[in-house]
């Protein structure tokens, strides 16, 4: 293909430009399904930009989709199926907001995005694996052995840690293991310490089975682990890689002295490493299993990095452990779909797992960096953005006299859902409002308009 001849203005970035053009070129047929792009360098020197700029713009558009890049032949535009509407035809969100029951701005969490969810190679996995006798019977209730042979393998590359298959547990949910984790533990511990800001969904968890709890205080800046050596629990559930919900990271001192601390007291450590796949600008951090897999209970799902309704969980057992639990649950059914278990073994194996998280991160990675342009150009100053570094939602202080739940009436007047934070915290919420927004489902279109409608409920001026 010729070079691409763009007009590139400073209104914004020049990577969005290029990827926006090359994209409508793609929409409007002028680039056909397998048509060789310009190599990133060549698209650089002609527009006189960086390679990395191309690179982004390249970037993007591989992880929606318009094109593919096959190692040193280059980038090829791919087949697009979608029937693109013409300017005239293209629904107005703006319009949409005069009929407000027409519109809603979600920016709910616990969701991923639809857009490029890899259906066509999950239908192709699903339809390999029906045929197995093992679809056709209760599975095992400690979960399916193939599933459990890749995640060895995922976890030791991703996380940086060596388990054995007969050390996981596959289950349905983080809370759904909690609970059966809680009557095992139960038998040799009373009172477990939680971060406060936390999961809720771990504290009810405890808390139905009769926990005594203590708090870890976590302020924004991270957890205050001078607090250790004041508590007599000798459990403690933490989110150290993306801490919930304040998106602060522990570093590796303390982490360190995490697992000092669960030596010092014989006790342990439940690491819920919920999703931390999704880190932009550096390279996930080793699991605290990492350092001592005999002092840590490590659990992970796939519901945040892949698909919520798929119902899929593990956690990772220290070697104390695991024949106790089996002993205790071996008569229960596994709440887990076999099916499902074994489409994701074969989905991993083939290397679709993968090149997902890959894909993705690079997606949202996009839509984060949009959220937070935009906000810091709607808001300035009157706000503090925190958690913008990890994850698939970010948590908005505002500088306001206005309440957590004004500011969410407010939104939702105007077509816009925003979520509170007030619920993760046991004891004193934050002095000002901070409300959660996700951004993993949305458009970039969409969020630049919620925003815009944020600042419009809120009448803050910058």
């Amino acid at each position: 293909m010729d070079d691409f001849i763009f007009l590139l203005t400073n209104e914004e970035p020049k990577y969005k430009q290029i990827y926006q053009q090359i994209k409508s070129l793609i929409e409007q047929g002028r680039l056909k399904t397998n048509d060789t792009l310009p190599s990133i360098r060549r698209l650089a020197d002609t527009l006189h930009v960086s390679r990395n700029t191309t690179l982004t713009a390249y970037e993007q558009l591989v992880a929606e989709g318009y094109i593919r890049g096959e190692g040193r032949k280059g980038y090829f535009v791919n087949e697009i199926e979608q029937v693109f509407l013409h300017d005239e035809e293209r629904p107005n969100l703006i319009q949409k907001v005069n009929n407000r029951e027409d519109i809603i701005i979600d920016f709910r969490a616990g969701a991923v995005d639809q857009q490029h969810f890899p259906l066509k190679a999950w239908r192709q996995m699903a339809n390999q694996v029906l045929p197995l006798k093992n679809c056709y019977e209760y599975g095992d209730p400690f979960g399916e052995p193939l599933l459990k042979e890749q995640l060895v393998h995922y976890l030791l590359q991703a996380r940086g840690v060596h388990f054995n298959a007969e050390d996981i547990i596959i289950g349905s949910s983080t809370q759904q293991m909690l609970i059966y984790l809680g009557f095992l533990l139960k038998q040799d511990f009373t009172s477990i310490i939680l971060e406060d800001p936390g999961y809720n969904g771990a504290r009810e968890a405890f808390k139905l089975q009769g926990f005594e709890i203590e708090t870890l205080h976590v302020l924004e800046n991270g957890a205050q682990l001078q607090q250790l050596a004041h508590f007599y629990s000798r459990l403690m559930y933490v989110t150290p890689s993306h801490h919930f919900p304040y998106g602060v990271s522990m570093s590796i001192q303390q982490r360190q002295t995490l697992i000092q601390w669960a030596k010092n007291v014989d006790g342990y450590i439940l690491e819920d490493d919920y999703d931390s796949e999704f880190r932009y600008t550096q390279q996930p951090f080793p699991a605290l299993a990492s350092i001592d897999k005999s002092r840590v209970i490590y659990m992970g799902t796939f519901s945040k990095s892949f698909l919520p309704a798929i119902r899929l969980s593990y956690m990772v057992l220290p070697k104390a452990l695991v024949h106790s639990y089996k002993e205790r649950f071996a008569q229960f059914e596994h709440n887990a779909s076999s099916l499902h278990q074994l489409t994701m073994a074969t989905f991993m194996a083939q290397g679709e797992w993968t090149r997902h998280i890959k894909r993705m991160r690079i997606t949202y990675k996009h839509k984060i960096n949009g959220l937070v342009d935009e906000l810091n150009k709607q808001f300035g100053e009157k706000i503090t953005i925190l958690g913008e570094q990890s994850g698939l939602y970010i948590l908005v202080k505002v500088h306001t006299q206005l309440s957590e739940e004004q500011l969410i009436q407010n939104a939702q007047q105007y077509g816009v859902k925003v979520y509170p934070t007030s619920p993760y915290f046991l004891q004193q919420p934050s002095s000002e409002p901070i409300v959660q927004l996700g951004f993993s489902k949305l458009k970039i279109e969409e969020i630049i308009l919620g925003v815009d409608l944020l600042k419009k409920a809120w009448l803050i001026q910058k």
